[in-house]
């Protein structure tokens, strides 16, 4: 179950970021409202996940999972290139993350 509650908090973690982004230092009310929400989520199912699975591997997982996602996101929707190396690069991450789980 950590692990469930590990991926969507990786997955909250780009929800908060890119909602961060959209908030325009906070001077937007539904982006704002949308990262502290996110936010407290992400980190509350961070947290739970912790008491199982190790620090390094957990805080790893989660903010790779919340890269790729952010990156992703801003590739397809918010104009970032999307270069082959930076495509490469991102499938690094994911196979790092794999790889994370495939060790623990």
């Amino acid at each position: 179950m950590a692990w469930v509650v590990l991926v969507v908090s990786g997955v909250l973690e780009a929800v908060w970021a890119t909602a961060l982004d959209r908030s325009e230092g906070f001077s937007r009310l539904l982006p704002s409202v949308v990262f502290f929400g996110g936010l407290g989520l992400s980190m509350s199912g961070l947290a739970y996940a912790l008491r199982t699975v190790p620090v390094g591997t957990g805080y790893a997982v989660w903010v790779g999972i919340g890269a790729v996602l952010t990156a992703s996101y801003a590739m397809v929707f918010g104009g970032e290139s999307a270069t082959p190396v930076k495509l490469l690069l991102l499938a690094g991450i994911v196979g790092c993350v794999a790889g994370l789980k495939v060790v623990h």
